[in-house]
């Protein structure tokens, strides 16, 4: 009996696991392989036949018990020309479909209309064009509508009146005509119409939207609410002005405190005046006070020399360089830089390192194989000095600055000049030609720079980022990371000496995201607690709210929204967790450059507006439906 019991629950068991393979939606899986089959992707999908879309597959949402397919996620990853017919229409219980920041082109699909269980569509960042449809009283469970940011022409059909559960509607940046329909929605809470070319009057019914979900048209907007409308309580009367009298001590104790400040405002004044050259006309700047650098460096053995390497054409030697005046530029991980004007009006950066490990012999043959790197991609070392007091480098100095002080200067100052998108992409080109060729030095041992961030990077005189730095964490003891460097560190890294090429890529892919969003590497939320870049990015991109990400002063510039995407798959790619899922330096250069191969221009003048010209709101297709895919992501 007992043996037969056995049997019977092996029996049980083979058929629940038949049983829930069998489950699989055979039908829905064959429309979403027909789809990406017929779609052009650069980037891989993990979608085959063999393994279950419902558990595996990348942006693929199914119901409780995985009969049905109910969610489609695929924002960013690369999708190209228009959706293929038959295929994604095929998917009729799906309730939301999220296709946004691709390349998806022409006419809206027709046959979506037979997906009647549609409660969020976000389409928005791609190349649609052609109008409109006509009816969309099929999808009456709609709740999010998002086709802003393409190209679709015609005028916004009346059949979205019909919408009983939209709650939000986004047709923004489009070449949308004609005057705007009376779309009477109570349940309505966000659109935005903004930046198309619509006419006549506000309807009634959207009046109590703020102006600027209308902006960018030829409407007359007199009843629509200002873009910040401070709403006045009901029933609340202007308050009678209260008067209440001061005491005559007190009056006098304020005229004299009065006079007073007035007094020494005046005198401080004056003295600056004086110190500034005698009151000439004019602001008071206050000059930076420069140290000497013989005083900065504890240089005791003078037997010791700097030691140049071939082909510079500097000409000073190790007591000139100790005359010289010298302005810290920052302290970083491993010491503190300096420019130096030298007497002969040539201007260096010494940097004096710190928490060196290694003896003379082998610091001097790491020294000879970084000042050997020749690359226009990598900041050339002229000189180094070793003594038992002091270890130097010598390397050129680069009066723009940083790409962290071009990127993070305090915004508004008058010398700051926010970095467009070509700058941007040049500095990230420049920087990854220059890592990959690092990578490929100091023979079979491959040579790694160890310490990449932003702070390390210049602008060269073709304006494309140019790497300093290298190879230094070799040198040095074991540093804890302050907090804004552990923003670029790889999470396998726990030594700085044992640096690799990938933990490079993935501080380049920091870097990647640092550009991109205009942030920090590492984020601080009011409190104690800090959030790494590299952690929001992914949380935002998971929600969709990818648009989010992207540097508010890149909005200015039109049509680089398909590279500004582009460039971040690449960045996510850079930062993967596990060293082996990122690609080789050699492979980012590529990808990088490819992005360039994007241009605008190519589109006919007529037909070229500001896709991101205004941050319009990006809708999350989680309020569609929170409860059916609540416990999505999307990896990219």
């Amino acid at each position: 009996m007992g043996r037969e019991m056995d049997l019977l629950f092996i029996f049980l068991a083979i058929y629940l696991i038949f049983s829930h393979t069998a489950a699989d939606p055979v039908e829905d899986k064959q429309a979403l392989l027909d789809f990406l089959h017929n779609i052009p992707h650069p980037q891989s999908l993990n979608w085959n036949q063999s393994s279950s879309l419902c558990t595996n597959w990348t942006g693929v949402f199914c119901n409780s018990d995985h009969s049905r397919v109910t969610g489609l996620r695929l924002p960013g990853v690369g999708l190209r020309g228009p959706i293929p017919p038959n295929t994604l229409s095929r998917l009729s219980a799906i309730q939301i479909i999220s296709l946004r920041s691709n390349v998806i082109s022409g006419p809206f699909p027709s046959d979506f209309s037979k997906l009647l269980n549609l409660t969020a569509l976000n389409l928005q960042y791609n190349k649609f064009s052609g109008p409109l449809p006509l009816d969309f009283s099929v999808w009456n469970n709609l709740s999010i509508i998002d086709l802003s940011n393409n190209r679709f022409n015609g005028s916004i059909p009346s059949s979205i009146s019909n919408l009983t559960h939209l709650i939000a509607l986004n047709l923004a940046n489009n070449s949308l005509s004609g005057e705007i329909p009376d779309l009477n929605i109570p349940s309505l809470q966000q659109i935005s119409l903004a930046n198309n070319n619509l006419t006549g009057n506000l309807p009634k019914s959207l009046q109590r939207f703020p102006s600027s979900a209308f902006s960018g048209n030829n409407l007359t907007l007199e009843n629509a609410l200002p873009p910040a409308f401070p709403v006045q309580p009901p029933n609340v009367q202007p308050s009678k002005k209260k008067t209440t009298k001061l005491s005559e001590a007190a009056l006098l104790g304020i005229v004299i405190c009065g006079c007073v400040l007035v007094f020494v405002v005046i005198a401080v004044f004056m003295m600056l005046c004086c110190s500034n050259g005698g009151g000439k006309g004019g602001p008071v700047k206050q000059k930076k006070k420069d140290v000497s650098f013989k005083k900065e460096a504890s240089i005791k053995d003078k037997n010791e020399r700097l030691v140049f390497y071939e082909g510079n054409n500097l000409a000073f030697n190790l007591e000139d360089l100790l005359r010289a005046s010298a302005e810290v530029l920052g302290k970083g991980t491993f010491g503190t830089t300096y420019k130096a004007a030298l007497e002969d009006a040539s201007t260096v950066v010494v940097k004096r390192l710190k928490e060196v490990s290694v003896g003379k012999r082998e610091f001097e043959q790491h020294m000879e194989v970084l000042g050997n790197i020749k690359h226009e991609n990598v900041v050339a070392l002229r000189a180094y000095y070793y003594s038992k007091d002091e270890k130097l480098t010598v390397s050129d100095y680069y009066d723009q600055g940083s790409v962290s002080a071009l990127l993070h200067g305090k915004r508004g100052e008058d010398s700051r000049t926010a970095l467009d998108w070509e700058t941007r992409l040049r500095i990230a080109i420049g920087a990854a030609r220059g890592i990959a060729h690092i990578h490929t030095q100091a023979g079979g041992n491959k040579l790694v720079h160890g310490n990449i961030k932003a702070a390390n990077i210049f602008l060269n005189s073709r304006g494309y980022g140019s790497i300093s730095d290298v190879g230094l964490a070799a040198l040095m003891s074991p540093i804890p990371a302050p907090m804004r460097t552990a923003g670029y560190r790889a999470p396998e890294v726990t030594d700085t000496r044992k640096a690799s090429p990938a933990s490079d890529v993935y501080s380049f892919g920091v870097l990647l995201l640092e550009l991109l969003t205009g942030r920090s590497p590492v984020l601080a939320t009011g409190g104690h607690e800090v959030v790494h870049l590299v952690r929001w990015v992914n949380s935002v991109v998971r929600e969709e709210w990818t648009a989010e990400v992207f540097d508010v002063e890149l909005l200015r510039f039109p049509n680089i929204e398909e590279e500004m995407v582009e460039m971040l798959q690449i960045g996510l790619t850079c930062v993967a967790r596990m060293p082996e899922d990122r690609p080789k330096m050699a492979e980012v250069v590529k990808l990088v450059q490819e992005v360039r191969r994007v241009n605008t221009g190519s589109r006919p003048s007529g037909e070229i507006r500001s896709e991101v010209s205004t941050p319009t709101p990006v809708i999350a297709a989680d309020l569609a439906s929170s409860s059916a895919v609540a416990s999505s992501s999307v990896t990219l």
